[in-house]
This record gives structure tokens, C-alpha cells and sequence, in this order.
């Protein structure tokens, strides 16, 4: 067990200089100052004058506040672990071995985490995520594989501290879902979820198969940002509009309202189609489901490089072989493998219970690389 603890100590020694590295990439003072400035801000009297601009003042600052909080967490248990490391090498003492060990997993995740938290400076990266599912074909099987994918990111998005809301749901046929939107709400929830952005594959033996023969489904999951009502670069026209209302239906408990509030909006221009169900009402439902058109016109807007929100064209993804970037294996083995990084993960339940940081962050890894 000493010897343990003597590797315990000289991993220790190295996070001594990767976190202090790790401040100078967080510019840790110049946050300090940011985070010292704003809070003398807040406490003048001129300083609530404009509503908008004082609500957003204290959201930088919490974030400002929360992100040295985390680096002064981290440095600190650092410095703690270390300490208790030497003495208990010092006085011959192992009974405090567990919780060291326990101590060094924790900054070495939190390291890492803090380190991967520097690369998400695109744009959008700090807005909310807005998550839809789609089976491809294959009926039932597809259908349910979608619903699958629903649930991985919702225990994702739970298990990190994020609000996850269900926007949309349609029942599938037999099992699973037709379609479904939710929207995770949370700092950086986007810069994280835009990896997952794609086609995935699953390759199982169908639940849904008397045979029990093996089956090959395909799902795609869309990721955009949720915009700021504030962002005015994109304008919607009523004649542009087709605006439906309709009686909720699907899976969502309580969540879902049984009654003819549910609205979908067709954008004519592009042939986009979302809707919304699970607010209170008609009402909040359509602001939803505007705020969720104007996120995908805007992603393509983006993505596609457009000077106008009129060249946008409608876009149809193959949901198909070929065309994934993910492929997930019950059967014969079991496996999980990104097809652009060629990270894998072989406890396949854990990845469906949403343990999918490792492809998250070889992701963000690559693009980093790539810039």
C-alpha cells in the first residue's frame, strides 16, 4: 500500500505544474479582475437602469464567479491531497490510502474536465442545446432505437447538472418514438452536445424479431443551439409560416398536455417542420416552437455560410449505412465507436446511461487539433 501512496505522490507532483499551466490557459487573474469589476458594477445605483443589459451582467458574472470557484476547488484539493499524501509516506500510515486514491481520480477528472472546458470558445458553445430524434428506416426497430438515443442524452444531461425539458414527442408505431425534441438547458450545454450532432448506428438482436435474428437500425440526432431572443439576424414572415394547432399525443407523462394546445410550424421556405407540446399553453407552446425554428434556420444559416436566411434550402439527412458517425454493438460483443475519432467504449450500458463524455471530449479534442 506505501507503494500506492509513492505513486500517488509523484502523479501528484505533476498536476502541481498541469493546473498551474492550466491557470494561465484559463487566464485565471484577468478572470478575477473581469469577475472584481462587474461586482463593483452591480453595486451602483445607475446599475439596474437597463433591465436587459443588468440581467446579463450577472450572468457573466456568476459564470465568471463559477469557473474560478472550480479552479480554486481544484488547486486546493490539490494542494490538500498532497500534503496528506506525504504525511501519511512519512508516518507509515495506510489507513488513509482509500481516500487518497479517491482524491487523485477526482482531480484527475476534474483536470481534465476544466482542460477540455477551454476548447468550447465557438460562438454559440455557451447557449442551451436543442436535441432531435429521428428514426431512420426500419419501423419499430428504428423507432425504438430512437427512443433509445432520447434517453442516453437525457440521463446525459441530468447526470451534469443540466435542465433537460422534453419540447416534442411522437409516439412511434408499435414501440419507440417517430420524433421527439428536447431542450438541454445549461452553460456550454451546446459546445459540448454539438459532437453528437449526426447519424447513429445500432447493431443488436432485435427485441422485436420472434426469430432473434440480428438487426442493423440507424437513428440521427440534431443539435443545435438555442438563440437569444435578443438575436434579431434572423426574421420570420407570417406568409412564411404554417401554423398548426393539434391535440398533444406520446410518451411524456406529465409533461405532455391533453388537450389541443400542441402546436407545429411548417416553415414553407425550407419545408422545416417543429413543434411543441409540453408547455402550459397554445401560447407558450408556439413561443417555444418559433424560438426552436429560429435556432435551425440559424444552425444552417451558420453551417452553411449564408448571407441571407432566403438561400436556405431544405435538407434532407440519409439516415442510412454509410453515413453515421457512431456505431454501437449489443451483438456479438459489445462496443461503442466513434467513426470520426475512433474513441470506443466497450460497457455498452453504461454509454446507453448516458457515460459518453470520452467521445464528447476526443471530439473536441480533434477539432482543436484541426484548427
Amino acid at each position: 500500500m506505501i507503494i500506492a501512496l509513492e505513486n500517488a505522490k509523484a502523479e501528484l507532483n505533476g498536476f502541481t505544474d498541469r493546473v498551474r499551466d492550466l491557470g494561465s490557459a484559463l487566464h485565471i487573474d484577468s478572470l478575477r479582475e473581469q469577475a472584481t469589476l462587474l461586482e463593483e458594477k452591480s453595486q451602483s445605483s445607475e446599475f439596474w437602469n437597463d433591465q436587459t443589459k443588468s440581467t446579463q451582467a450577472l450572468q457573466t458574472l456568476k459564470q465568471l464567479k463559477d469557473k474560478i470557484a472550480a479552479y480554486d476547488a481544484l488547486r486546493q484539493r490539490l494542494e490538500d491531497t498532497l500534503t496528506m499524501t506525504e504525511i501519511a509516506i512519512e508516518e507509515n500510515d495506510e489507513s488513509m490510502t482509500d481516500e487518497i486514491l479517491a482524491d487523485v481520480q477526482w482531480i484527475r477528472r476534474e483536470e481534465d474536465k476544466q482542460r477540455i472546458e477551454i476548447l468550447l470558445s465557438g460562438q454559440y458553445d455557451k447557449n442551451n442545446a436543442i436535441l432531435s430524434f429521428h428514426p431512420g428506416a426500419g419501423g419499430t426497430e428504428a423507432q425504438d432505437w430512437a427512443q433509445m438515443l432520447y434517453r442516453m442524452y437525457t440521463r446525459w444531461g441530468e447526470s451534469h447538472g443540466y435542465t433537460v425539458k422534453l419540447a416534442d414527442w411522437l409516439d412511434g408505431d408499435e414501440a419507440g418514438i417517430k420524433s421527439a425534441t428536447i431542450i438541454i438547458e445549461g452553460r456550454n450545454a451546446y459546445g459540448f452536445l454539438k459532437s453528437e450532432n449526426g447519424v447513429h448506428r445500432l447493431v443488436r438482436v432485435s427485441p422485436f424479431d420472434a426469430s432473434g435474428r440480428r438487426h442493423t437500425s440507424f437513428a440521427s440526432v440534431e443539435v443545435m443551439p438555442e438563440f437569444d431572443d435578443e438575436d434579431n439576424s434572423i426574421v420570420l414572415r407570417d406568409e412564411d409560416l404554417e401554423i398548426t394547432a393539434h391535440r398533444s399525443s406520446g410518451a411524456g407523462g406529465q409533461h405532455i398536455n391533453k388537450t389541443d394546445s400542441a402546436i407545429r410550424i411548417v416553415h414553407i421556405p425550407t419545408g422545416i417542420v417543429v413543434g411543441c407540446q409540453t408547455e402550459r399553453s397554445q401560447l407558450q407552446n408556439k413561443e417555444t416552437a418559433l424560438k426552436m425554428l429560429k435556432s435551425k434556420l440559424m444552425e444552417i444559416k451558420e453551417r452553411e455560410k449564408l448571407e441571407r436566411i432566403e438561400d436556405i434550402q431544405g435538407t434532407k439527412v440519409n439516415i442510412e449505412w454509410g453515413s453515421q458517425i457512431r456505431s454501437y454493438v449489443f451483438m456479438p460483443y459489445t462496443l461503442a465507436k466513434d467513426t470520426r475519432t475512433n474513441y470506443e467504449e466497450t460497457d455498452i450500458q453504461a454509454v446507453m446511461d448516458g457515460e459518453i463524455d470520452g467521445f464528447i471530449n476526443a471530439y473536441l479534442k480533434m477539432t482543436a487539433h484541426q484548427s
